[in-house]
């Protein structure tokens, strides 16, 4: 009986966490544009204010996006950023710079 209830919850867990996934890289780099001046064309910013995003995780970048959408997490400029932004835009988002390859994969080093 266990067995099955750790079954179940786990297959949920993981068609939930699969269900926010699968943006569209090529169009989030469309809507990216604006995003480049803080955190560079590969998502790895020169300034050590903005963070690398280039090769982070698809569900956590979705996951901040939202929460600056929200108001969850606070910060005004992306607050700004993404008020304009659809449910589609931010999946975008996320897929796009997910599929950059980044210095995260390597270890955080700036250039």
């Amino acid at each position: 009986m266990n067995r099955l209830l750790i079954s179940t919850a786990a297959a949920l867990a993981l068609g939930t966490t699969l269900a926010h996934a699968g943006g569209d890289p090529a169009l989030g780099k469309e809507k990216a544009t604006t995003c480049i001046a803080c955190h560079g064309e590969t998502g790895v910013s020169a300034a050590p204010i903005y963070p690398h995003i280039g090769g982070q995780y698809e569900d956590y970048l979705l996951h901040s996006l939202k929460g600056y959408k929200s108001g969850e997490r606070k910060n005004a400029i992306m607050q700004g950023m993404v008020a304009a932004l659809s449910e589609e835009d931010l999946e975008n988002l996320a897929a796009y710079y997910a599929s950059l390859e980044g210095v995260l994969k390597e270890g955080d080093v700036r250039p």
